[in-house]
């Protein structure tokens, strides 16, 4: 646990949504750590773990990379770890980082030790987790036409354009990383979303270890909304079917924050309304980047996340802009 100055805070994610919250957390907590999904099949990570048996490396690249020092150090080894080659060969598009996070893997023999010696490298300001110990596979129920189809994989699920109902793990109660866990048991606060919200913000609440944990720690939880709600696996949902999305995944997990930009809110009225049946408060913050586009300001993020934590003891409600 971390002191009211200086919060202990878990982010879970994958992608680009769980770099917007640590580029963030980075800025207000010293004590941060990731816990990052390990169901990508596509790219250069999903080559590398259908080659080699391994965990996908590539959202745990991209966790560490947001989390480097911000020193010339720190950003030369970020662009180092996210280069890509291109060629005509077999390393095209591979990154750097995935490659040699796989080749500290192998050398160690441990997948946490090696994320931790690539942190050392950036000068991390936090730990990066696998939310789970072996590789695994999503599986998705959606509605195409009016019919329901299951399709099996977290790149699949990404591009479809359907509406996801539901979706499971592949295997169905893959062991949960102790580290992950541990992180979360003794978290002031966690952090759920943004980001893909199938196959990025949800399938940890399906690892049942790590669902426990959710479910019984001490800490905090934060939901935070995405900036754009109809993407291809999230087609035509409103934020408060996001919201009901993740609760009957999970129907049990005690949400105490729920972080919004107004911008991205469809009814507010009815949003306020769903906060508060669940027994949340909603923060309604200026988030998005000034240029329009559907990114998340670091700063602006970072100023948010601490109105919710230094805030939070009054009573449940709605702050408002």
């Amino acid at each position: 646990m971390g002191s009211l100055d200086n919060p202990s805070v878990v982010a879970l994610g994958g992608g680009h949504g769980l770099s917007a919250s640590l580029s963030a957390l980075r800025l207000m907590s010293g004590k941060l750590a990731a816990v990052v999904t390990v169901a990508d099949d596509g790219g250069s990570s999903g080559r590398l773990r259908s080659e080699l048996g391994v965990l996908p490396p590539g959202d745990l690249r991209m966790a560490l990379a947001a989390l480097c020092d911000d020193s010339d150090w720190g950003r030369t080894w970020r662009d180092v770890l996210q280069h890509r080659f291109i060629s005509d060969g077999p390393l095209d598009q591979h990154a750097v980082g995935n490659l040699l996070i796989v080749a500290l893997w192998e050398q160690l023999g441990d997948c946490v030790e090696g994320l931790d010696l690539v942190g050392k490298l950036l000068g991390a300001r936090g730990r990066v987790l696998p939310m789970s110990s072996v590789p695994l596979s999503i599986e998705a129920d959606l509605i195409v036409g009016g019919e329901v189809r299951t399709i099996v994989g977290q790149s699949a699920v990404g591009a479809t354009d359907g509406r996801v109902e539901r979706i499971r793990l592949i295997p169905a109660d893959p062991p949960a990383h102790p580290d992950a866990v541990a992180a979360v048991m003794e978290a002031d606060w966690i952090v759920l979303g943004p980001g893909s919200w199938f196959s990025s913000v949800m399938p940890h609440l399906l690892v049942p270890e790590l669902a426990e944990a959710l479910h019984t720690t001490g800490g905090r939880r934060c939901l935070t909304l995405n900036l754009a709600s109809d993407t291809n696996e999230t087609h035509g949902m409103t934020v408060v079917e996001h919201i009901r999305a993740l609760y009957e995944h999970a129907p049990g997990l005690r949400i105490d924050a729920v972080l919004a930009d107004p911008s991205a809110v469809d009814d507010p009225e009815l949003l306020i309304a769903e906060v508060e049946r669940m027994g949340a408060r909603l923060i309604m913050r200026q988030v998005r980047r000034s240029d329009g586009t559907a990114r998340h300001d670091p700063l602006r993020l970072a100023a948010a996340y601490r109105d919710v934590f230094d805030n939070f003891l009054g009573d449940v409600g709605t702050l408002s802009t």
